[in-house]
């Protein structure tokens, strides 16, 4: 309306997940994400801009103020030991555009939250490295897919952290849907949370932009835990 003028939001791209196996419906690839995301980043003041696979990604990391990277698929091994593991792969041409935009959202230091398969793909980029398979590799560590939706597992963040300022230095316990975990962060970042078992839980970067990468879904958490988190995110968004 005329005369109004209105709260400018910080715009948030939001990565996709892609099936090119016909899994979502036979013969299509098909672009799909959780509308949780978007949900939560419209809730915490900004606007999700969903970011479909295309060649140049610098005409769109020059347009947002903000990465919010997913979840997702797996990371296909590359060492034997893992025959008998059933995987559900991040195709190849989706892996290679979340790349290219994290490291084009990177050079502009524009602020990155990274979520599950986004906190991977975060440290892998960095040179960092992964369990394939936690039961697996780690046969004494607990069950990290947990299915319920109440399922929960307690984690322990590192004081002095961006991520123990956010959430305080007890966030509660945290919902769990992966096989995969970070081994080692890569450059540039340092580890702060682990579960009671050891397994990394977060990873931000060590000074500089907001880069913070859970391995939980603080989307579907709701509530404080939620607000806070995405309330961070999005004011780093806003400050940029």
């Amino acid at each position: 309306m005329e005369g109004i003028l209105w709260p400018v939001r910080p715009l948030i791209g939001i990565p996709q997940c892609f099936d090119d196996r016909g899994r979502w419906r036979a013969g299509c690839e098909t672009d799909y994400l959780d509308a949780a995301y978007a949900q939560a980043v419209l809730a915490a003041g900004a606007a999700p801009v969903y970011v479909p696979i295309q060649v140049c990604v610098e005409a769109i990391s020059d347009r947002l103020d903000g990465l919010l990277l997913p979840g997702g698929d797996d990371f296909l091994p590359t060492r034997p030991g893992f025959e008998s593991v059933r995987f559900e792969p991040v195709p190849s041409i989706k892996r290679d555009f979340d790349e290219r935009l994290l490291a084009a959202v990177t050079a502009r230091e524009l602020p990155v939250l990274a979520i599950c398969y986004g906190m991977q793909l975060l440290s892998v980029c960095a040179g960092g490295t992964l369990h394939y398979d936690i039961a697996t590799e780690l046969p004494d560590a607990a069950n990290h897919q947990l299915r319920g939706p109440d399922e929960r597992h307690p984690v322990s963040l590192a004081a002095e952290s961006r991520l123990a300022r956010i959430l305080g230095a007890a966030p509660g316990p945290v919902n769990s849907r992966h096989h995969q975990s970070v081994a080692s962060p890569g450059a540039g970042l340092r580890v702060v949370a682990r579960a009671e078992d050891g397994i990394i839980e977060a990873v931000e970067g060590e000074g500089g932009p907001f880069r913070l990468g859970v391995q939980w879904h603080p989307e579907t958490l709701g509530g404080p835990h939620r607000d806070r988190l995405f309330g961070a995110f999005v004011a780093a968004c806003r400050g940029h």
